[in-house]
């Protein structure tokens, strides 16, 4: 397996430190990873064609035409695209092609690090021997793609000054297959403190497994 992590963005959401502890993991699974810290390396085709993996950490920030095309025909025709938080749902915000990639798009996050519980709601090996768990971090309010796979998803409660999101179920873990590739996305993992808890850090080594094939 060959996989291509692509960080950098806003650094609150600590890109480097986010995705190192994930390049160790993929290198134990026997995987070649290469390093880029800019989005054009979506420009450069022969970078894309190598990677059966695309883990993208990369908070704010836009694709070119070309970066996107790119991008997409290479998912399209079969590279896996993976990533958690910011990095992935916060991202190229114009690119019409890329969201409709993706799935989702964060919009906000009611009352900051607040306390939330994740519910599994898939019988999938991603979340195998996972239950419902709680977490205290940003919760994310997205507008999603009605076709997603979700594998777990929170409720909120009309806290926090946002009475209107009372009883949203929102994805928090969800799959897209996008032509030939797979797509895996994660709304957790703000920090790397967030990504080491262990039933989101499983499943999230879980989903870039998936995502590569």
């Amino acid at each position: 397996m060959r996989a291509l992590v692509v960080r950098g963005g806003w650094a609150g959401h600590e890109p480097v430190a986010c995705t190192d502890l994930f390049i160790g993991f993929l290198r134990a699974q026997g995987a070649t990873v290469e390093v880029a810290e800019t989005l054009s390396a979506y420009e450069d085709e022969g970078l894309l064609d190598r990677a059966d993996l695309i883990v993208q950490c990369w908070t704010g920030g836009t694709l070119t035409e070309e970066q996107e095309h790119n991008l997409i025909h290479r998912v399209r025709t079969g590279a896996g695209f993976a990533g958690w938080h910011g990095g992935i749902v916060a991202t190229a915000y114009e690119a019409r092609d890329y969201q409709f990639m993706i799935g989702g798009r964060f919009l906000c996050h009611p009352g900051e690090f607040v306390d939330y519980d994740v519910n599994v709601t898939a019988a999938h090996p991603i979340m195998k021997d996972i239950n419902d768990f709680s977490v205290r971090t940003e919760q994310y309010y997205c507008h999603v793609d009605p076709t997603l796979e979700v594998l777990a998803t929170t409720t909120f409660t009309g806290a926090h000054d946002a009475p209107e999101t009372a009883g949203a179920v929102m994805p928090v873990v969800w799959l897209r297959h996008f032509g030939r590739g797979r797509v895996f996305v994660n709304t957790l993992g703000h920090s790397p403190a967030d990504l080491q808890l262990p039933q989101t850090r499983t499943i999230t080594e879980r989903g870039l497994l998936w995502a590569a094939g």
